[in-house]
């Protein structure tokens, strides 16, 4: 997970409300156990044309596909974003593409939590703000908008300007790139001597007294 403070990047406006993990990325697609691969098929039956001869090829009219959005790292989305099931695929999806934010009114309470434990910045802004970030950004797809995650705020080049919440600790761990391995691992060194320790108690105990225990 890599570490986030400040992010300044374009974005791509989402404009649907209540998009569900479903719709993220659909059930057909969660044989994989890896957390990778999944970007290919984000939003994948919006983003397809459904019927007719080129069933299957990309959709020119769908958002994600317009090449001017292409390598934005930031997705406005309407409100409960990430509602339905609660696949961490989504997330997994999401960043897979490439997004590292998604800024909305509201999110799901499971995906808000799957997002944040892998590595993305979720902003809840009231729903004028995030309208008016989505207008900017569907009328200038080089509008830009920078989030300090540090400073909980969030600022556009066309004079934007608002702060955010986020628990202290999630806060903590996408500043420092930790997931709940990475969590864990900070105590690395605490762990093997635990390990050493218990070890040599084991082997150095009488095995008879072990043997009598069990047979007890």
């Amino acid at each position: 997970m890599i570490a986030i403070n400040t992010l300044t990047s374009t974005a791509v406006p989402l404009d649907r409300p209540n998009v569900d993990t479903d719709q993220i990325i659909p059930k057909q697609f969660l044989k994989r156990i890896e957390r990778t691969g999944y970007g290919e098929f984000l939003f994948f039956d919006w983003s397809r044309i459904q019927e007719g001869p080129n069933a299957g090829q990309p959709d020119p009219s769908f958002v994600l596909n317009q090449p001017q959005y292409k390598g934005a790292k930031i997705l406005i989305a309407g409100k409960n974003f990430g509602c339905g099931s609660s696949r961490e695929h989504a997330a997994w999806a999401l960043t897979d593409h490439g997004f590292l934010a998604v800024i909305a009114p509201s999110f799901a309470d499971i995906f808000f939590s799957n997002a944040g434990k892998n590595g993305m910045v979720l902003v809840r802004l009231p729903e004028a703000d995030v309208e008016l970030l989505t207008t900017r950004s569907a009328a200038n797809p080089q509008h830009s908008i920078t989030i300090s995650l540090d400073a909980q705020t969030i600022t556009d080049d066309e004079g934007f300007s608002a702060s955010f919440d986020i628990d202290p600790f999630r806060k903590y761990c996408l500043l420092n790139g930790l997931d709940d391995i990475g969590l864990t691992l900070r105590h690395a060194a605490a762990l093997d001597a635990y390990e050493c320790t218990h070890n040599a108690a084991f082997w150095l105990q009488p095995r008879g007294a072990s043997a009598g225990a069990d047979a007890q």
